[in-house]
C-alpha cells in the first residue's frame, strides 16, 4: 500500500469516544491507544508476541483480551504507511511515556514520514503541537522504560517532563509511595481516591494506584 492518508493515534479508548462524538477528526482515520504504559515492565521489541505476552500480565488478563483491547485497534498502524501520523496526548507523565513508546516504534520500523504531536487539555482541547521526526526515540524508550534511566536531553518539553516523573515515581521513596505508606489507615478505595486527586501530574488511574496499595500492604508482611 502506497503511504497517502493521515492517521491519528488518541491517548485511549476516552479520547476515542470523545472525538467520535464531536465533529473534530470526525472524517478522520482515528485509533485509540489503549496502554499504560508508565506501569509495570516492557520488551525492547515493541508490539511483539513477547511484548504482549508481558504487558497483558502486567495488566492481569489474558493474552487474547490484551489483543483484543490494545493491539486490535492498532492495526492501520501496524499494517501501513502513512503520508502524516498526528499523535494526540494529554501532558501528564501517563500519556507522556504512551505516545513515547508509539515513537519508539515508528523509529524501530524506520518511520520516515511526518509525526504532529497534538498536547491536549483535560477536556480534549489542544494546547500546544510539536512537528516531530522519528529518530532517537527507540535508544530513549530501551534507556527509559527497559534500564530506568533519564538521559541527559529530551525532546520536546513536556516528554521531557514526563520521562522525569516517571523515573521519580519508581523509586521506593517517591512522592506517591511515601503518600501511600502514610494513609494505609484508609480503605483501598478512599486511599485510591486520594491519590487520584493528589497526583494529578502523573495521570496514573485507578487500577494502577489500587495494584500500587495492595504491593504497599503486602510490603508490611
Amino acid at each position: 500500500m502506497s503511504p497517502n492518508r493521515k492517521l491519528h493515534i488518541l491517548n485511549g479508548q476516552e479520547m476515542y469516544r470523545h472525538f467520535t462524538k464531536t465533529p473534530f477528526l470526525q472524517d478522520e482515520l482515528k485509533i485509540p491507544f489503549n496502554e499504560a504504559m508508565c506501569y509495570g515492565n516492557t520488551s525492547e521489541d515493541i508490539f511483539s508476541n513477547e511484548f504482549a505476552e508481558i504487558r497483558s500480565n502486567v495488566h492481569h488478563v489474558t493474552l487474547d483480551e490484551y489483543t483484543e483491547v490494545t493491539l486490535e485497534p492498532l492495526q492501520p498502524l501496524l499494517n501501513h504507511e502513512f503520508e502524516s501520523i498526528e499523535l494526540w496526548f494529554d501532558a501528564d507523565m501517563f500519556c507522556q511515556i504512551n505516545y513515547l513508546t508509539l515513537l519508539a516504534w515508528l523509529d524501530q520500523t524506520n518511520h520516515q514520514s511526518t509525526i504532529t504531536l497534538h498536547i491536549v487539555d483535560n477536556q480534549f482541547e489542544p494546547i500546544e503541537n510539536y512537528s516531530l521526526e522519528a529518530k532517537g526515540y527507540y535508544e530513549l524508550y530501551k534507556q527509559v522504560l527497559i534500564h530506568k534511566t533519564s538521559p541527559e536531553t529530551i525532546d520536546p518539553p513536556p516528554l521531557k517532563k514526563g520521562v522525569q516523573l516517571y523515573i521519580n515515581y519508581l523509586k521506593d521513596d517517591s512522592d506517591i509511595l511515601q503518600f501511600i505508606q502514610q494513609n494505609l489507615h484508609l480503605t483501598d478505595n478512599e486511599l485510591t481516591a486520594e491519590l487520584l486527586e493528589n497526583f494529578k501530574e502523573y495521570g496514573l488511574g485507578d487500577l494502577q494506584y489500587l495494584d500500587m496499595v495492595k504491593k504497599s500492604r503486602l510490603s508490611l508482611y
